[in-house]
């Protein structure tokens, strides 16, 4: 059976109907962007990929060769073993994996040439990955423009991230941004543990899932700056969201304390951690306020220096935000939130859901 060749739009129609996208490139390719649901069956590995150029500049190219020959069919027959051998598996003769590599050549073409062998009705990414990334930057100009978005806008603390998710759990379309983006998209927004993606990783998933969307249906997202943290929100999704309608969330100063000591619970219990995001302020907010504030934090006094970056710091900030750059902003439809309780955000998505909240632009 012949392995067949297959083009990045194509491929892309089809995604959901393969048995398995296989990547083929070293993990390290792998980790800064795949195509979805892909798994990672390197035919060469970083370390190796690393000495066979070496091998290619000092030694000679038919050296790096013969090399490379024996790496990627010893990796390939690992992979052969942990992954298509196993009796456990039960792969049949239909199995119809995807297989691609940077540019759909020698080391996607080994692998697949093998499982070919086999028996397997094999695809090969034309172009590779190489083509898959051209085609998802073509269609992120004009995704959104096909879409209905609804902007949640508030000031800081207001509920917007958590009315995302009781808006999602009710069953209407979500874009969260910050979700995808790893960051809460302010100097504070880092979260333990869970780095950034990478710029390819994070469009990656904004093309996946506004593919998802049904356009007939409304689509809600927060108000963002152009970045969050070090990702760049693509132009055209930008654009689009700054001229949909918008609904402001408002609640109370306190609750608006509470909900972020909440959301932001490792400063309260790391306050190093905090008083060294707070020097990122300096220049904006000066080096004494700053020094006060920090403090404050050493003190216990987080509830103090929350409530004095909101009214200080990010409450006049917003404002002018979102005066300048969101279009609807001016005519946005109110939302009172008592506090940031789960059946206080269930009970506004539910209204939110039933009426839609604002008319199409």
């Amino acid at each position: 059976m012949a392995q067949q060749r297959i083009t990045a739009e194509a491929a892309i129609e089809r995604l959901r109907a393969f048995d398995a996208v296989i990547d083929a490139r070293s993990e390290s390719e792998f980790a800064e962007d795949h195509l979805p649901g892909a798994v990672n069956w390197p035919s060469l590995n970083d370390a190796e990929r690393a000495e066979i150029g070496t091998t290619y500049k000092q030694v000679s190219a038919f050296a790096a060769r013969k090399r490379g020959a024996v790496l990627v069919a010893r990796n390939i027959a690992g992979h052969v073993e942990r992954h298509v051998a196993d009796a456990t598996l039960a792969l049949s003769r239909d199995w119809a994996p995807l297989v691609y590599c940077w540019r759909g050549g020698q080391r996607s073409g080994a692998l697949a040439t093998v499982l070919d062998a086999i028996g397997f009705r094999v695809h090969v990414l034309e172009g590779g990955y190489r083509e898959f990334r051209r085609a998802v930057l073509r269609e992120l100009e004009v995704l959104p423009a096909r879409l209905d978005f609804r902007v949640l806008c508030g000031r800081t603390g207001s509920g917007k991230s958590r009315l995302l998710g009781a808006l999602a759990d009710a069953g209407a379309q979500v874009l969260d941004l910050e979700a995808l983006a790893c960051h809460r998209g302010s100097v504070l927004g880092p979260l333990p543990g869970q780095p950034q993606p990478s710029q390819r990783a994070f469009e990656t998933a904004l093309w996946a899932a506004q593919r998802g969307f049904d356009p007939l249906r409304p689509v809600w997202a927060e108000s963002e700056s152009r970045t969050i943290g070090r990702l760049r929100v693509p132009e055209p999704l930008l654009e689009r969201l700054r001229a949909s309608p918008c609904v402001a969330t408002e609640m109370p100063l306190p609750a608006r304390v509470a909900l972020l000591l909440q959301d932001y619970g490792h400063f309260v219990r790391d306050t190093g951690s905090f008083c060294e995001r707070l020097a990122a302020l300096k220049e904006l907010c000066g080096a004494e306020t700053v020094a006060r504030w920090q403090a404050m934090a050493r003190e216990g006094r987080h509830a103090d220096v929350v409530q004095e970056l909101l009214q200080q710091h990010y409450d006049p900030i917003y404002q002018r935000s979102m005066s300048r750059n969101y279009a609807g902003f001016g005519a946005a439809l109110t939302l009172a939130l008592a506090d940031g309780s789960t059946s206080c955000l269930a009970q506004a998505a539910g209204r939110l859901c039933a009426d839609g909240a604002a008319p199409a632009t």
